[in-house]
């Protein structure tokens, strides 16, 4: 598995994270098999956020870690805090976000956390607050990492001025199928619908300042509306991947997750799967790096045009 050191004390996360957002869902034996799945391919990284399965989904994990036998300083664990559970609202109050990691800490029976991210932008944030409770969490040893989660550049600008450290990661929605956040660059002073940068130019914003993109649902083809890969909605696009799987002698999983890989940015894959063949089959995604004419023949294949 490879890796990607991230921030100045060059923290090693794998390439592939293992998103834990449905795993209250599965019998403890399923959540075992798919950890150790996830364990054995070489992923250190567990992304969870407070409000999945509200809360049980760190429960569960805990559980598994314990029956594992898996060991602390062996985990990155990360998780999201800042929509609230009790109404529908988001909120980056210090607080809410004390609170939150006293929560998330308490249900994932652990001292730290490794990351914490802002879980959607609240448009009521105040920068100086923020700050206060990540300083708080920082000094208190509770949280090592920060980042946020589905913010443009100026939202994270106007963050970063007022903290004391610096933001680490983002979590971006970005599949094969799914790809404001490269469409916009490659449209460039262009009429066409594609050449709205409707991110700000988030991802070439984080490349420039030294910050992980973490890509969830990459195997979805919109807001959790279905995946492609097998999809009748999408012929040409899986006659495509289908044929380089087949060359790369890979899944076409794999092929869906190297086609991210293949982006300079160096972005990190969060798999949302209960499936452990899953993630195996995504793993194979570091045995290979896709060509560049590979890669714009996905991208044209989903019905991407070049200008």
């Amino acid at each position: 598995m490879r890796t990607i050191d991230v921030g100045p004390n060059a923290l090693s996360v794998s390439e592939i994270s293992l998103g834990c957002m449905r795993i209250d869902q599965l019998e403890p034996s399923a959540v075992d098999k798919l950890i150790s799945a996830s364990i054995d391919v070489g992923i250190n990284f567990f992304d969870h956020a407070d409000i999945y399965g509200k809360g049980k989904c760190e429960e569960v994990f805990a559980a598994s870690v314990k029956r594992l036998g898996l060991k602390r300083d062996s985990l990155i664990l990360q998780s999201k805090c800042g929509i609230r559970q009790d109404v529908v609202t988001f909120d980056f109050s210090k607080k809410h976000i004390l609170a939150s990691v006293d929560g998330i800490l308490k249900r994932l029976q652990v001292d730290y956390l490794d990351v914490l991210l802002l879980h959607r932008p609240d448009a009521l944030m105040e920068p100086h607050e923020v700050a206060e409770a990540f300083g708080n969490l920082l000094a208190s040893g509770k949280v090592r990492n920060f980042g946020v989660s589905n913010q443009n550049p100026t939202l994270m600008e106007l963050l970063q001025r007022a903290l004391p450290m610096k933001l680490l990661f983002n979590q971006l929605q970005l599949s094969v199928a799914f790809t404001p956040l490269i469409d916009g660059n490659i449209h460039m002073n262009n009429k066409d619908d594609a050449a709205v940068m409707r991110d700000g130019g988030a991802l070439d914003y984080c490349q420039l300042k030294g910050i992980t993109v973490q890509a969830w649902s990459p195997f979805q083809f919109g807001f959790f509306e279905g995946a492609f890969l097998g999809n009748a909605k999408f012929p040409e696009l899986n006659k495509v991947i289908d044929r380089i799987a087949s060359d790369h002698k890979v899944t076409n999983t794999a092929i869906a997750v190297a086609w991210i890989s293949r982006h300079p940015a160096r972005i990190q894959t969060i798999l949302g799967t209960t499936t452990p063949q899953r993630v195996l089959d995504s793993a194979q995604s570091q045995s290979f790096q896709l060509t560049r004419e590979q890669w714009y023949e996905i991208y044209r294949a989903a019905g991407n045009v070049l200008p």
